[in-house]
Parts: C-alpha cells; structure tokens; sequence
C-alpha cells in the first residue's frame, strides 16, 4: 500500500507515493536526493538528520513523510541563495565548528532554530539550543563561536 503526498523541499515541490512507514529523512535523501542530510542514529538522539518543517526545526527520523504532507523542507542545501552561503554556514567555515562534518548540517539546522527563537543568545543558551545535537569531533567549543558569530553577522 502506498499513500500520493506532496512536499516541498528547498522549493522544489515533489509529490511521490510512498509507503505510510516512509521516514521523513529516507523521503529528504532517497527521492529528493538532499544527501545533506544525514542519517545518524535512528532513534532521534543525534540530531544529524535535522530539517526546518514549515520553519521549525525537527528531527527528519522522528518524523514520518506522510506526516509533512503539504509542508516545507529546508534542508541544509536550501539554507544557501544564489550561491551565497547563509551566515551560520559562512561561521560555521570560518570559526571551524566541523571537523568531520557529519553532524554540521544538523547543527546549522538546529542553529537557525535558536537563532530565530533567540537572535542574540548567551554560550550557555548556544549550548542548551544545541543539546539535541551530538558531535564527536570538536568538542563544541568552535561551534558555540560559530553560532555566536552567526548571530552578530545576522543582527546586521
């Protein structure tokens, strides 16, 4: 059995049959072929496969594609306009908060929530804002600059 759904991501409106069990994130990259988007973990603990749904972050494996029907995806490849990169993927590169750069789409994603929930946060609220999110790299220190520099850049 297969249900018809439409869902924009980064613009682009895809309407695909997929079976009701279809995970958000396998929809994103299988079919959408947004391969920015990671698949970490499974169960929700890593935040490697967060999207913006209408807006608001979320965790693309907790989510199934029949639940976003009629919605849109950004996707860390939508961030980007014209060739610009957006501001936390400018700091992100700037102030070194990847190393490996699995988790980094995730935690732009998860950055742009806060940002847009809280333009000028503290390091301790970067850092409760980016709870969700695991990196096994960097310690964190660089990202919690990279966020702070997006926000300076963004406040502009």
């Amino acid at each position: 059995m297969t249900v018809r759904i439409s869902i924009t991501v980064n613009g682009r409106r895809f309407d695909r049959d997929v079976e009701p069990r279809q995970l958000l994130v396998h929809f994103i990259r299988d079919l959408g072929g947004f391969t920015g988007t990671k698949i970490g973990c499974d169960t929700s603990q890593c935040g490697s496969c967060t999207v913006l749904l209408d807006g608001v972050a979320m965790k693309s494996c907790t989510c199934l594609a029949v639940q976003a029907d009629g919605s849109e995806v950004i996707t860390i490849e939508g961030l980007a306009k014209e060739g610009q990169l957006h501001p936390l993927q400018e700091a992100f590169w700037n102030k070194h908060g990847l190393q490996c750069g699995f988790c980094t789409p995730g935690m732009i994603m998860a950055s742009h929530e806060l940002l847009r929930t809280n333009p000028k946060p503290t390091d301790d609220a970067i850092r409760h804002g980016l709870a969700g999110n695991l990196c096994r790299c960097t310690g964190y220190q660089n990202i919690v600059r990279a966020v702070r520099e997006a926000a300076t850049a963004m406040a502009k």
